[in-house]
């Protein structure tokens, strides 16, 4: 697990105070069990294929980019390698405010969800095309179901992965930036893919400066399969200085901010042409 929890002092493990983030691996044609006292977990397979089992949801099949996306679950899972080749997946839960409220989830709130690689790689390839699209702060689409799916749909109105987590897909194109932005909501921030060296960054400080970039900024370089936190309501600019477009997907809280009307995301404006 990616443990944080000295920073702020809980008594659990933890990467943000809401959120827990951990790396699995499953060697070939063996399993790997896992728990969770959460209303949310999420997969994401860095490599590999199988199947993930529970009693609480039957089987799911996954292959390599695939976001596979679990309610309140009473049961071990058991994550399964085909024999071909080790598997990596990431894996995100919200335990850490259920360990906080001192409470275990009872009911499921949404349906497990699949996202294939596929259908997210398609998306982005069609919003990236649609009129405008160069001027927008991110290329990217969100992750949802149709729990969070809008209002008039039946859903929460939330456009968020799951109740409480909220994630994006999102590729920064080359020789680009994203402009500064800010939200209330802890980003776990997974780079799926990037140019190796010190290109590819994200730049991230409390303040702007009077032109609008981050001020006194602490840099972090994305790095493959590496994820970094961005603190709530801090700054941060992504930048890519290569001829490969870099790939990261945030995880985030922000289901609960959005649904508590907390979220405030701000976009820093660029400064007025003399």
């Amino acid at each position: 697990p990616f443990d944080l929890s000295s920073e702020f002092g809980v008594g659990y493990t933890a990467t943000s105070p809401n959120l827990l983030a951990a790396f699995m691996r499953v060697c070939r044609g063996e399993s790997l069990e896992t728990e969770a006292r959460a209303t949310s977990q999420a997969f994401f397979v860095l490599h590999g294929s199988g199947s993930s089992t529970c009693d609480d949801h039957g089987a799911i099949n996954w292959a390599t980019g695939d976001m596979v996306v679990l309610p309140r679950c009473a049961s071990r899972i058991t994550h399964a390698a085909d024999a071909g080749a080790d598997c990596g997946m990431y894996w995100v839960s919200d335990e850490p405010l259920m360990r906080y409220l001192g409470c275990t989830p009872t009911e499921a709130t949404f349906h497990p969800t699949v996202i294939r690689r596929e259908q997210m790689l398609r998306e982005v390839e069609r919003v990236s095309h649609e009129p405008g699209a160069e001027h927008r702060n991110r290329m990217g689409i969100l992750l949802g179901n149709k729990t969070t799916d809008y209002a008039d749909k039946g859903g929460s109105g939330t456009l968020t992965l799951s109740p409480t987590l909220w994630s994006l897909l999102n590729v920064l194109p080359p020789r680009d930036l994203q402009r500064p932005h800010r939200h209330n909501s802890v980003a776990l921030d997974l780079c799926v893919s990037a140019a190796p060296g010190n290109s590819v960054y994200t730049l991230m400080g409390k303040e702007l400066n009077e032109d609008g970039t981050v001020k006194d900024p602490i840099k972090c370089v994305w790095t493959t399969g590496a994820v970094f936190v961005t603190p709530p309501g801090w700054w941060h600019s992504h930048h890519n200085e290569t001829d490969e477009p870099a790939w990261v997907l945030p995880m985030q809280d922000a289901g609960l901010h959005t649904h508590m009307r907390t979220l405030d995301i701000q976009f820093a404006t660029a400064p007025a042409a003399n």
